[in-house]
């Protein structure tokens, strides 16, 4: 299977190597093309997690929810906003799917997204506006695991 969308799977364990700099910036760039509502692109924002000291407090505050990843994208959405959670959601899947191009993995967290904008502490070093809240993280890095599960059914799928 060479197509990344479907090469795509929840990947939550790692392996210690960080990821190259030359990827990190066409993950960025996978961010930067995904699209949003009503063409308000200042209601988004991203903030990339490479700091090893910064990666083990947002671990410790989401009780290790980030699956140790050596690369965190945080996406952060202005608080209240109609598209925010949509487009946030479709930059994560941007980035999840560049990601599967370049044979990394990555997992998309709501949860560990929620339990951080309780961490007012983070606020300041996550560069996260008073206005902002984070909606999503992306935890990425070289996969320690391959999951191989068939998802050609999952859902259902009614054809008219």
């Amino acid at each position: 299977m060479t197509d990344p969308v479907l090469k795509r799977v929840a990947v939550r364990k790692y392996t210690t190597e960080k990821v190259a700099q030359d990827d990190i910036d066409k993950l960025i760039n996978a961010f930067q093309a995904s699209p949003c509502g009503m063409h308000q692109t200042d209601v988004m924002q991203m903030t990339v997690v490479e700091n090893e000291k910064l990666l083990s407090q947002i671990e410790q505050v989401t009780s290790n929810a980030c699956y140790n990843a050596p690369l965190l994208f945080v996406i952060n959405v202005k608080k209240n906003n109609e598209f925010g959670e949509r487009d946030a959601s479709v930059a994560a899947e941007n980035i999840m799917v560049e990601a599967a191009e370049l044979n990394l993995g990555s997992v998309y967290l709501m949860n560990a997204a929620s339990v951080l904008n309780s961490a007012k502490n983070l606020e300041k070093e996550l560069a996260l506006p008073q206005n902002f809240e984070t909606c999503v993280i992306v935890a990425c890095g070289h996969a320690a695991e391959h999951p191989n599960a068939d998802r050609s059914s999952r859902y259902k799928v009614i054809r008219k």
